[in-house]
């Protein structure tokens, strides 16, 4: 288990933590990336993922996700924090549990995609591709339905 108390904020990536309404609420609600997504997806992208969430006394108010190989490769996804929460500090925060977990600290690639945190990430070392024309991607839909 990883985990980390920080003031009233407690991190940790065991996922019997996670509280999947708060997840899927926010990731079918209020995200730009994954609106109208099917609980099950959501569920099944937990399952096979690296997590980790953010608590206040129990409560979640954040969230992160990699998809990793544990060796050479992670994207970094699904990240947020509730709106009481932003604006304070906790998404550094969470950036940073993320980044020091020691599996992940020795990947050659760690990517992910962002519409509006490009400061955010940059603090921890993440730029623009440095050869885009290498990279494709296939992506069948914009959005999931309802």
């Amino acid at each position: 288990m990883y985990e980390q108390k920080t003031g009233d904020l407690f991190f940790s990536n065991d996922k019997t933590k996670l509280q999947m309404e708060v997840i899927y609420s926010f990731l079918r609600i209020e995200s730009y990336w994954a609106k109208n997504i099917p609980f099950k997806t959501v569920e099944d992208s937990i399952k096979n993922s690296l997590c980790f969430g953010v608590y206040v006394k129990n409560k979640q108010i954040g969230f992160g996700r990699v998809i990793t190989d544990y060796a050479t490769f992670g994207y970094l996804a699904d990240v947020f924090i509730i709106e009481p929460y932003r604006g304070k500090g906790v998404s550094e925060k969470l950036i940073d549990f993320i980044m020091n977990y020691p599996a992940l600290t020795k990947l050659r690639r760690f990517m992910l995609a962002t519409k509006d945190a490009h400061g955010l990430y940059k603090k921890y070392g993440f730029n623009e591709l440095s050869t885009p024309e290498r990279f494709m991607e296939i992506k069948p839909f914009e959005t999931y339905t309802s």
